[in-house]
C-alpha cells in the first residue's frame, strides 16, 4: 500500500483552500472548534461563524463562562444544536480539569464531552503534529480507489481504516501536511459523484489504472430537510434565539401550523435534549434563561 507522497503534498500546497483554522497560528482549542463545527456541515457555512466564534472566545475558559443560551444563539444555523452543547461542555471540561488547555493525546481527548474518533486524531495530528491516521469519509474514499481500485469505500470499519491510513503515512514532519492533503484530495478532486480524474496528482492510482470500474454500492438517499422535524425545530429555535425573554406557546406555535402533531413533537424533543426550558408560567426559553 502506498500513495505517492511528494506529489500529493506538492498538489496540497498549490490548491489547497485558505482556511483560517489551518493557520500555523490557530490554538489547538480553536482547531478543536472548527472540528465540532464541521461535522456534517459545509466549510461555507461554518467560516463565518468560526470566525465569530474565536473572536469572542478564544479559549476554552472563555467559551466556558459564556452561558448556554449565548452559546446557541451563536452556533446560529449551523444545525444540530446539540453539538454546540456539547461544545460548551467540553469547554468546561478543559478550563476546569486540564488547565485550559485542549489535551494532546488522543486516549484524553477522547474523554471529553462531544469528542469521537475522528475528532480525537484530528486535533492529535493537526494541531499537536502527533503521527496519528486521521480518517474521515474523503480519506476512506481516496484510499479505496488508489489503493484498492473501488469506486466506492467499503462500510467503515474504524480499526481497520485507521490501520490502513497509517501505513500509508510518511514517517517525518510532513505527516500532519500529508493527512491534510489526503482529506483536501478527497474533498476537491476524488469526489464522490463527479471525480476530476484528470487533474489529480497522485501518480499511481489503482482504481485509474484498472479502467475506472463501476461502484457496486447502492446509491445513498439524500438527507432531505424540508418538512423534516429537524427543520421544526430550527424553526423554534429561531423564535428563541431572537427572543431577549422567554415566550408563549402561541408565539411558537404559529412557526408550524401545517403539521401540529408534528411541531409540538419537536418542542418536546427540544426539552428533553435540555436546549429549551420553560418557565414557572409556562413560556418557553433557551436553555438557561427559563427562569424568568
Amino acid at each position: 500500500m502506498s500513495i505517492d507522497a511528494a506529489g500529493l503534498l506538492a498538489w496540497y500546497e498549490r490548491e489547497r483552500r485558505d482556511l483560517p483554522w489551518r493557520d500555523p497560528a490557530v490554538s489547538a482549542w480553536q482547531i478543536l472548534v472548527s472540528e465540532f463545527m464541521l461535522q456534517q456541515t459545509p466549510v461555507v457555512r461554518v467560516l463565518p461563524i468560526w470566525l465569530d466564534w474565536v473572536a469572542r472566545w478564544p479559549t476554552p475558559s472563555a467559551t466556558a463562562a459564556a452561558g448556554s443560551a449565548e452559546v446557541l444563539r451563536a452556533w446560529g444555523k449551523l444545525g444540530y444544536p446539540r453539538r454546540a452543547m456539547r461544545l460548551h461542555q467540553c469547554a468546561e471540561v478543559i478550563a476546569e480539569h486540564h488547565g485550559d488547555v485542549v489535551p494532546a493525546d488522543v486516549e484524553t481527548l477522547l474523554t471529553l464531552p462531544g469528542v469521537g474518533s475522528y475528532t480525537a486524531r484530528a486535533i492529535a495530528c493537526f494541531a499537536y503534529g502527533q503521527w496519528v491516521p486521521v480518517v474521515d469519509t474523503n480519506v476512506r474514499r481516496v484510499v479505496a480507489r488508489a489503493v484498492h481500485g473501488l469506486a466506492d469505500a467499503a462500510s467503515p470499519s474504524p480499526k481497520r481504516d485507521e490501520e490502513e491510513v497509517a501505513a500509508l503515512l510518511p514517517n517525518d514532519a510532513s505527516t500532519p501536511m500529508f493527512s491534510a492533503a489526503l482529506m483536501e484530495l478527497g474533498a476537491l478532486v476524488c469526489t464522490a459523484r463527479a471525480p476530476r480524474c484528470g487533474v489529480c496528482p497522485l501518480s499511481s492510482c489503482a482504481w485509474r489504472e484498472a479502467g475506472y470500474p463501476a461502484g457496486t454500492a447502492k446509491p445513498k438517499r439524500v438527507q432531505k430537510y424540508a418538512g423534516t422535524d429537524r427543520q421544526v425545530r430550527g424553526r423554534l429555535l429561531d423564535v428563541l434565539r431572537d427572543s431577549t425573554s422567554p415566550v408563549t406557546r402561541a408565539q411558537l406555535d404559529v412557526v408550524w401550523l401545517s403539521d401540529t402533531a408534528q411541531r409540538d413533537r419537536a418542542l418536546d424533543s427540544l426539552l428533553v435534549d435540555g436546549l429549551v426550558e420553560q418557565t414557572r408560567d409556562g413560556r418557553f426559553a433557551l436553555c438557561g434563561e427559563g427562569e424568568g
